[in-house]
């Protein structure tokens, strides 16, 4: 799986090197396996991203993407999504949303929620429902429901920075390590995109994974 992640992240556009960090020595073996590059960190971390400052301090970069390990069918695109909005001045994080068309998604706490402003910056993430539709009927308002899609840029000092800081409560409730940004009163960019993936948290994902990617092999053969 790790992999499939490397060599999705290798091919965007705009990425000069790509580094698996792991606390897990079967996983560096699996990566050098292959000859990617991969840092064998901390076992101490308290999230992925405290996981990824530790290797951006060692690094002479502006710019950090952190791809989850778990995306095996992440389309480049969406990492270049990412970068996107961190060349403008100010953006010091970046994230995405795309549009929920499942109903079941949108109730599942498995599947983070997100609410943005005009400008794209980040109003709230949340595992329930959001935002709440009072008024049902013919004659409410249309509106979309966005899942976040978590795929992370920073700015290499801020990331640094993001990391030092104390966890808050609403990043500990809803076991969101982004809200501890908002909490702390930075902005979050989280453009649209139209591009989906695949997290893989269940036997059930890894199963569907294992079926795209399949198909995306054969497709490749013919």
């Amino acid at each position: 799986m790790i992999e499939h992640v490397y060599r999705r992240a290798a091919a965007a556009s705009g990425v000069d090197a790509v580094i698996a960090a792991t606390d897990d020595a079967r996983v560096v073996d699996a990566v050098r396996a292959f000859g990617g590059e991969v840092v064998l960190t901390s076992a101490s971390h308290r999230t992925g991203t405290d996981r990824v400052a530790e290797v951006a301090r060692s690094l002479n970069c502006d710019i950090v993407i952190n791809v989850q390990g778990d995306e095996p069918l992440i389309p480049p695109q969406m990492i270049e999504e990412v970068i996107a909005p961190l060349r403008l001045e100010g953006v010091v994080m970046s994230t995405l949303r795309r549009e929920i068309d499942d109903e079941a998604d949108r109730d599942s706490p498995h599947v983070v929620k997100v609410v943005v402003n005009r400008d794209d910056d980040a109003l709230y993430f949340s595992r329930a429902a959001i935002p709440y539709h009072r008024h049902a009927g013919a004659e409410a308002p249309a509106y979309r429901v966005f899942k976040h899609v978590g795929l992370y840029g920073y700015r290499r000092d801020f990331l640094i920075e993001f990391a030092a800081l104390p966890q808050t409560p609403l990043e500990i409730s809803e076991s969101l390590e982004q809200l501890r940004a908002l909490e702390h009163g930075f902005r979050i960019r989280t453009p649209e995109t139209v591009h989906d993936s695949l997290g893989v948290d269940t036997p059930e994902d890894l199963e569907r994974a294992r079926r795209q990617l399949a198909g995306l092999a054969a497709a490749a053969r013919e």
